[in-house]
């Protein structure tokens, strides 16, 4: 619906400027456009990742400044021009991004701030190039295969035209399941790391596109007024930036739009007090953050993406295609053999204490291991091991032949491993659907076989855990035992081999503790391996085909659940004392 109003809002807009509007509002229109553009691309950074970038605007200021020095020294044509100026500042991002995007959220703001300042500074300090503080004058109008753009209607119409593609390009970016990774993302990047997503790449590819955006942008901006000066490249600019997307709303297409129009006009409307446009820029950015936290588009729902109407597709094929009691699974379940997971001699330190201490563990296709211990036994930095978000100081990891040991998240996850964590971690303002929807190894953005067979391996995995029911019912609104089976229908997306559960009946009352069991008894039973960390031992200890228990770090006991409870080392590690 956003979207939609976005593109239809913008087609509206310069409808109203060709046939209403004067010059000087044609002009203040294009301007507008201009600001859309650059706060379109801003919002997939800072409104999709989260990443407070501050630089922006300097990126702009590229864009601009790449259009005056080609077009008026070298009198390059705009397709030439324009693409460069896309290209230079996806190019300084690229540059940038090798130290800033590994940097920490308070880290990264003030690193992109430096940039923006030195920024600043070349632009008006390198004379050579850019003109210092006189700047670059006589940048024409656009011309293009022997047809001239001039200023008014007709660059409005180009510009919001732009508008209307950058848009659609921001949905296909940001909607349904790279929509939902991205809310995964920006909610917990481990989380997102344990459904395969590549958290560096997608940042990567973000900055450098919304870098082109604010290139794009630049340029407009350059033929709009004639001029770049380093006016282009002072921090009010990025300030402005950010001000549209918090009040348009932060992570829309419609908000940037919203926010680039009333606050490119905002200065007009108060143009007999234009020293204190500012402050007026200020009280907007306040009175939305306080009444409006989600901006003038959060007024307008979102709309969630749909789960089939249609049941799941559901095949009987592959090694998990049917359980031994004839339980069905689902498409996504049904293409990857299972996998034996394999451990031997992990240990890891965290300066001198001894977390891990020469633990061997193997998980066998169809079995249920419980791993046990006391609080800080190691249980938890194990299948921080295993899942890759840790690296073991010793020992290895593997999956069959497949040396894990080392490798990120991510590649773990897509090789086979999935992870459920303590307290689920999903984003709350996701449907049901979309949450399972963003592990999936499919796309279901696009109206094709691929985004069909997504949209049903998410539908198909909600199945599997009883909460189908709950598809379209947005994630904050779940209980907290609806959440847990929500988290392990997430991980069954990813097409797992080995599953590792940590307390999954955390919170859960009795009856939902035995729903859960057998759930996870008919999964082993379709020849997935499931490695259990519980304390619950009412649930674990029927469950589990076998029990391991850790104690400070290094494993004291394995065997069968009656043989471990039995146990005196585990015994003692409990109750503090072994029985006499």
């Amino acid at each position: 619906m956003r979207l939609a109003l976005a593109i239809l809002g913008s087609a509206l807009l310069a409808a109203w400027g060709v046939g209403f509007a004067g010059p000087y509002e044609q002009q203040v229109l294009t301007i507008a456009g201009i600001n859309a553009l650059a706060v379109l691309g801003y919002q997939l950074v800072f409104g999709r990742l989260g990443a407070l970038s501050l630089a922006q605007g300097i990126f702009f200021a590229v864009g601009a400044y790449a259009t005056g020095l080609l077009a008026t020294r070298w009198g390059l044509s705009f397709p030439v021009t324009f693409l460069v100026s896309i290209l230079a500042p996806m190019l300084v991002a690229l540059v940038v991004s090798i130290p800033v995007l590994r940097l920490g959220s308070h880290y990264f703001a003030l690193a992109t701030l430096g940039i923006a300042q030195l920024g600043t500074l070349v632009a008006v300090n390198w004379e050579d190039v850019t003109g210092g503080a006189n700047g670059i004058y006589g940048v024409p109008e656009i011309a293009a295969f022997g047809q001239t753009v001039p200023v008014g209607s007709a660059m409005l119409v180009l510009v919001w035209g732009l508008v209307v593609f950058g848009v659609i390009l921001f949905g296909l970016l940001t909607q349904g399941a790279r929509g939902a990774r991205l809310a995964t993302l920006e909610r917990s990047p481990l989380a997102a790391g344990a459904i395969g997503i590549d958290a560096g790449r997608t940042r990567l590819t973000l900055f450098l596109i919304g870098a082109g955006f604010a290139g794009a942008a630049g340029a407009l901006q350059a033929h709009a007024v004639g001029v770049v000066s380093p006016a282009v490249a002072r921090f009010d600019v990025m300030v402005a930036i950010l001000a549209m997307a918090v009040i348009g709303g932060r992570g829309s297409a419609l908000g940037a739009v919203l926010g680039a129009v009333l606050l490119t006009h905002l200065p007009e409307w108060f143009r007999a007090f234009e020293s204190y446009y500012l402050i007026a820029y200020g009280v907007a950015v306040l009175a939305t953050v306080i009444l409006l936290p989600s901006g003038l588009a959060g007024l307008i729902r979102r709309t969630p993406a749909r789960p089939p109407t249609r049941p799941p597709n559901w095949v009987a094929t592959g090694p998990l295609a049917k359980s031994q009691t004839g339980f069905a699974r689902p498409a996504g379940l049904a293409r990857r053999p299972p996998a034996t997971l394999t451990v031997a001699g992990a240990g890891k330190r965290f300066g001198g204490l001894i977390a891990l201490e020469g633990v061997d563990l193997h998980i066998s296709p169809g079995r249920i291991i419980g791993l046990i211990g006391p609080n800080g036994s190691g249980k938890t930095t194990l299948l921080n091991l295993i899942s890759g978000l840790e690296r073991a100081d010793t020992g290895r990891v593997r999956l069959d032949a497949v040396d894990i040991s080392g490798l990120p998240a991510n590649h773990i996850a897509r090789l086979g491993v999935a992870r459920c964590f303590q307290h689920p971690d999903l984003p709350g303002e996701l449907t049901a659907f979309e949450a399972v929807l963003a592990a999936t190894p499919g796309d279901a953005s696009a109206v094709d076989r691929a985004a069909d067979s997504a949209a049903d391996r998410a539908i198909g995995c909600l199945r599997e855990l009883g909460i189908d029911m709950l598809a379209s019912r947005r994630v904050s609104d779940l209980a907290a035992a609806e959440q847990r089976r929500l988290e392990i229908a997430r991980a069954l997306a990813t097409q797992p081999r080995v599953l590792l559960l940590d307390e999954p009946a955390a919170g859960l009352g009795e009856n939902e503790r035995v729903d859960l069991a057998r759930q996870l008894r008919q999964l082993a039973e379709g020849g997935l391996g499931i490695l259990v960390v519980e304390h619950t031992m009412d649930f674990l200890l029927p469950l589990a085909d076998r029990v391991v228990c850790l104690v400070a770090g290094r494993r004291v006991a394995e065997g069968e659940a009656a043989e471990v409870v039995r146990d005196p080392a585990a015994i003692s590690a409990y109750f503090g004392e072994a029985p006499a």
